[in-house]
């Protein structure tokens, strides 16, 4: 169903894209993430799915809109488990600043698998291909730099590392800046970043730090659809997440250091749509009468990753006496 499909889903993000997009650099981060919310919900209801949402805006009670648990699609067809963040980046969509996305995976139940992640924090580790089984992330950082630059070929000052510009990461880009590699800074939103760095023409070599477990998962869905590897170790903050996140993911021992099969396997699908230009792709731009997209679709079972720009017209007007114009 998604590798035929597939295009249903990019209709889902690019839906999202849309709409929020059109609140862009407005300074209004709700506004802009309900907007993504309904125009993802809407699209996603019209899919011949049994879906369920296993990762999304938090649980029913604190989010209505795409919450954990919630059915989509017609009911009818395959059952697959969804995983969305209608805008990554709310933050940045409302700044008008780069990297604001509309991402979703997806799993057909059975075939795939997409971890049941809870809302907490996730110490993270991905890398491009070349760099695959070679790195760990319970290594200090400047172990898998110098693993990293070796595997890719590279001194080890043409290496770019990206790294949430957060206060708890304030050692680990010390560290990172005495090996001699560079650091990109994200201010918001590490997942475009994840996926740049599966990208060769990104030139991201890897992603490193504390950002959030359900973003993870949805990374961790491109790392295998791509060949990577992504490494991750849950981070608890709050009283009960630990507790939470053996009742969510069906492991006793969540402190243990989660391979990319383990967060995502199988047949998983992952799509993206650029709200505002960054990293990976071009935001939403305007033309008279038609909006442009940019999106990356790809897909495990073909290995395949698609860029691919859509050209939204606009409806035509109807005068007062029917005709357009």
């Amino acid at each position: 169903m998604i590798g035929k499909e597939h295009l249903d889903f990019l209709r889902v993000t690019e839906a999202a894209a849309l709409a929020s997009a059109r609140w862009v650099g407005k300074g209004d981060r709700n506004s802009a993430d309900q907007a993504a919310c309904e125009g993802m919900r809407e699209m996603l209801g019209q899919i011949e799915m049994d879906g369920t949402i296993v990762i999304g805006e938090g649980e029913r009670d604190e989010a209505p809109m795409l919450y954990i648990g919630e059915k989509v699609g017609t009911g009818v067809g395959p059952a697959v488990q969804i995983a969305v963040d209608p805008l990554e980046g709310t933050n940045l969509c409302a700044n008008g600043t780069p990297n604001a996305l509309a991402v979703l995976a997806a799993a057909i139940e059975g075939e795939g698998f997409l971890l049941h992640a809870p809302d907490c924090y996730m110490e993270k580790l991905v890398v491009g291909p070349e760099c695959k089984g070679i790195v760990d992330i319970t290594l200090p950082p400047r172990v898998n730099v110098r693993l990293m630059s070796k595997a890719l070929g590279k001194d080890t000052d043409e290496l770019i590392i990206g790294v949430l510009d957060r206060p708890r990461h304030a050692q680990l880009i010390q560290e990172l800046r005495e090996t001699g590699c560079r650091v990109h800074l994200i201010s918001d939103g590490d997942v475009s970043v994840a996926i740049a760095v599966l990208d060769p023409e990104a030139g991201i070599d890897g992603l490193m730090g504390i950002g959030g477990a359900p973003e993870g998962v949805i990374s961790a869905a491109a790392v295998v659809c791509f060949g990577g590897e992504m490494q991750a170790r849950l981070v608890f903050s709050k009283e009960g997440d630990r507790e939470r996140a053996q009742r969510m993911t069906g492991h006793a021992d969540v402190d243990r250091v989660f391979q990319t099969e383990e967060l995502a396997n199988g047949n998983v699908m992952f799509a993206a749509t650029g709200v505002t230009t960054g990293d990976l792709l071009k935001g939403v731009r305007y033309g008279r009468g038609y909006s442009l997209t940019e999106s990356i679709v790809m897909y495990s079972a073909t290995r395949t990753v698609r860029r691919i720009q859509t050209i939204h017209r606009a409806p035509e007007r109807t005068n007062e006496r029917g005709g357009s114009g």
